[in-house]
């Protein structure tokens, strides 16, 4: 009777252990899972061409962005792919809670530095003040944007590119635009 218990006593003792190992195969397999695709994600993400950005909302660890805007180093940007004047542009950034990208250095879009398009930014000339201003009424430093003092054309706003290029067009052709909002 005592071998019947001892075995009876062996066989749920490899029974408790097969259920732990079980459970815990089945944990390190959902982890395995989790982390391939967190790990294919990512990879995608980083792999996502600067001019084809626009379409994903990014996040990171401080910000948190609307839908179609994209976080990058804490600010979340909108850029659009359809062209209005720059009053439009403007009035556009404006109903979204924000405004004309202001770059506060000339890298601030380094995750769109290979983009040859042109977009609205919230400078331009007051004929009040015989200068180029920001949308919030400062100029521009000469020390970031030397380019602005060169251009001299009334009733001009500034179209910006990524790739480091400035100029001057009429405020009301046609062109893309970037809005610039703090994080939610």
């Amino acid at each position: 009777m005592t071998s019947l218990l001892l075995q009876v006593s062996m066989i749920t003792r490899w029974r408790l252990l097969s259920v732990i190992f079980g459970i815990k195969c089945l944990f390190l397999m959902v982890t395995l899972g989790v982390l391939v695709i967190n790990s294919f994600i990512i990879k995608n993400i980083q792999s996502i061409p600067p001019t084809s950005t626009v379409e994903f909302q990014e996040v990171s660890e401080c910000c948190a962005c609307l839908e179609k805007w994209i976080g990058y180093q804490c600010n979340c940007y909108f850029i659009s792919k359809e062209e209005m004047s720059w009053k439009g542009s403007r009035d556009f950034c404006a109903s979204q809670n924000s405004s004309l990208l202001q770059p506060q250095t000339k890298n601030e879009l380094s995750f769109m530095s290979s983009s040859q398009t042109f977009f609205w930014i919230g400078v331009r000339y007051s004929e009040e003040r015989n200068a180029w201003l920001w949308e919030d009424g400062t100029v521009p430093s000469k020390d970031e944007f030397p380019e602005f003092s060169n251009i001299i054309r009334q009733e001009h706003c500034i179209v910006y590119s990524p790739s480091k290029a400035v100029t001057a067009e009429p405020c009301k052709n046609k062109n893309r635009y970037i809005c610039k909002q703090l994080p939610i």
